[in-house]
């Protein structure tokens, strides 16, 4: 077992995933805004053709490189899930907007050793801008550096969330009482969310109802630009969690926005992804 606090992701695995997003982002600039099909998923989320080829060629790309490892997708059936190394991949995370042509949407590519997310890669393909994290490195944007902001008080804090429908129910109030605390909340942030609070533009994201594969590839992400992600819990996020995260890009936030999430109920059972 990894012992997170110490571990240093190889160079290899950072120079690996700007191959994998450089594959990935280039196929799916071919296809955006080619009207192509659609079809609805059993938990009525939308599937394109693209999102299939595109995680097909990040799996193929794994599988050559590193056959031992397991693979986690969005599309397509896991395989070698209780491997040391599994990559938890989401193709098009946000594939409503590609299907609208909304430039927004990302493909999510995490590592995770012995369940722990080590690394990941949010990149955004048309707007040419990817977030590199991982564990023992500094995250990056296009290659600088990116970090978090002070955020002085909740009150000053900008508060990114998914689309209402997915804060519903037993999430509604937690997530009203944060929304109320925060100097304003900005709607379906969307993949790009991710890291406009790891580069300091926004101070907190919240959501309900994701997978795995929507969000494991932000954890190294943010923390390696000094900020926090856990559940609504507190605990560490890993290949076992439930269907929902805070993120903060200061960490002396986290206690109190946790207070104002602890009546939410039990941390939620996982879900299958957003599209």
């Amino acid at each position: 077992m990894i012992s997170p606090s110490h571990y240093t992701t190889p160079t290899e695995f950072l120079q690996f995933a700007v191959e994998l997003t450089d594959a990935s982002r280039s196929l799916i600039r071919s296809r955006f805004r080619a009207r192509g099909d659609v079809e609805m998923k059993p938990d009525a989320t939308p599937v394109t053709p693209t999102d299939l080829e595109v995680e097909s060629l990040i799996r193929g790309m794994i599988a050559k490189r590193y056959p031992r490892h397991g693979l986690i997708g969005e599309e397509h059936p896991a395989q070698g899930a209780a491997e040391s190394h599994v990559w938890v991949i989401d193709p098009i995370d946000g594939t409503r907007s590609f299907i609208a042509g909304r430039p927004v949407f990302g493909t999510l590519i995490a590592l995770t050793v012995d369940g722990v997310p080590v690394m990941g890669v949010v990149d955004i393909p048309i707007m040419g801008e990817r977030w590199l994290g991982a564990k023992g490195h500094a995250t990056t944007l296009n290659g600088m550096e990116a970090r978090t902001r002070s955020c002085p008080a909740l009150s000053d804090a900008i508060l990114l969330a998914t689309s209402p429908e997915y804060l519903d129910g037993d999430a509604a109030a937690p997530f009203q009482r944060v929304a109320e605390s925060a100097k304003f909340t900005i709607y379906d942030a969307g993949t790009q969310g991710y890291g406009l609070v790891a580069s300091g533009h926004a101070d907190i994201m919240i959501a309900a109802r994701y997978g795995i594969v929507d969000y494991l590839a932000a954890v190294p992400v943010v923390e390696g630009a000094g900020g926090v992600m856990c559940d609504w819990s507190g605990a560490p996020l890993t290949v076992s969690s439930g269907d929902r995260f805070v993120m903060l890009g200061n960490p002396a936030r986290l206690p109190e926005t946790l207070d104002l999430l602890a009546s939410g109920g039990m941390e939620g059972e996982r879900h299958g992804a957003i599209a």
